[in-house]
């Protein structure tokens, strides 16, 4: 595997700044890999290319507005990003990155004279002793954080209040993410609703995502064969529906890498070639490169990922799976000629 097989160039215009509205009036770039056919649609008809039953599975994560703009002792500002997807009830230390030198012992404060202390620091990541309990330091987010936006998205018009909503899927409910499940943006409830009348159902499991899921990987990545560290979980009632789907031979199909990830992190392939979802809560660190056996995952719904990042090493994993014809390369080829929009606020690709 060569890290170069995964770079290309994206002319600027593409790189989307807003989301499509209404969300489900993104492009959809459809992909079936068994008659190695391409097809152009919007989003909102993802339907006429779902296979009927199926069974779709939905990251329920909630972004955090975990971005803030604190103050030094001596007046000066610095910006940080909390790693909220990592952190736990109980913890007394908080991870985060910042955008210039710290020394440790420094003490930063809110708006509302609350504090955050440096106590120590790991490679590009410092961490903080807040002065509040946990419960309320969730409280400052909501009320001095902002939505921490992939850096590739300039300068955007929507405000921060429009970010919390569209930065955000329609389903979200577990609050924890750094950064959103993207292929989740594109869905709206009435969508949810016409596509569950029409034979295609859903369900959810919750990964926590860090900014690890975007950033490019390195050498030592591809020879530990690990990735960044997230928490994900698979409830009792979705882990049956999986296995049900399976058994019954129903394609289940995840809306995003994330998803993808958390499902084939939760699986496990019996001797005999059963394969069932373990529920629970747990941290994970796969890495999802080709070649790979796929457990799970009969289909995907992604968005056009970052060059050289292991969301495009996951799809073109996925490709080879379903033994198609093209990798993932030569599909973005097709999706920069036929201009469609790129990365966290972009298009949809849907692969069967």
């Amino acid at each position: 595997m060569r890290l170069a097989d995964y770079n290309y160039h994206l002319p600027k215009e593409l790189i989307a700044n807003s989301p499509a509205s209404p969300r489900d009036s993104a492009r959809l770039f459809v992909y079936n890999t068994a008659t190695d056919t391409i097809q152009f649609d919007t989003f909102k008809n993802i339907g006429k290319y779902l296979p009927r039953p199926a069974l779709l599975v939905m990251n329920d994560t909630k972004v955090v507005p975990a971005r803030l703009l604190l103050t030094k002792e001596t007046g000066g500002k610095i910006k940080i990003l909390l790693m909220m997807n990592e952190f736990r009830n109980g913890d007394t230390l908080i991870k985060g990155i910042v955008d210039r030198k710290l020394i440790l012992g420094t003490t930063l404060f809110f708006k509302n004279g609350s504090q955050l202390e440096v106590v120590k620091q790991g490679g590009q990541f410092f961490f903080f002793k807040p002065s509040v309990s946990g419960t309320t330091l969730w409280k400052l987010l909501d009320e001095e954080g902002r939505t921490p936006i992939p850096p590739y998205i300039k300068n955007t018009k929507l405000s921060e209040r429009a970010l919390r909503e569209r930065y955000q899927s329609v389903f979200a409910q577990e609050r924890a993410s750094v950064a959103a499940p993207t292929a989740s943006l594109h869905f709206t409830e009435k969508l949810i609703s016409r596509l569950k009348n029409d034979g295609v159902d859903h369900t959810e499991v919750t990964l926590h995502v860090g900014l690890g899921t975007f950033a490019p990987i390195d050498a030592k990545n591809i020879a530990e064969k690990k990735l960044f560290t997230e928490y994900y979980e698979v409830d009792e009632k979705s882990a049956g529906r999986i296995v049900q789907a399976k058994a019954s031979g129903v394609p289940v199909i995840p809306v995003g890498t994330t998803a993808l990830r958390a499902l084939e992190s939760a699986a496990v392939t019996s001797d005999q070639g059963v394969t069932s979802v373990v529920a629970g809560a747990r941290k994970t660190n796969l890495f999802i490169y080709p070649p790979y056996d796929f457990k799970v995952a009969d289909g995907l719904i992604t968005n056009f990922h970052v060059p050289k990042s292991s969301l495009m090493l996951l799809v073109d994993a996925f490709l080879q799976h379903k033994k198609a014809r093209r990798r993932t390369l030569e599909l973005y080829d097709v999706a920069i000629k036929e201009k469609f929009r790129f990365y966290s606020f972009g298009d949809g690709m849907l692969i069967i």
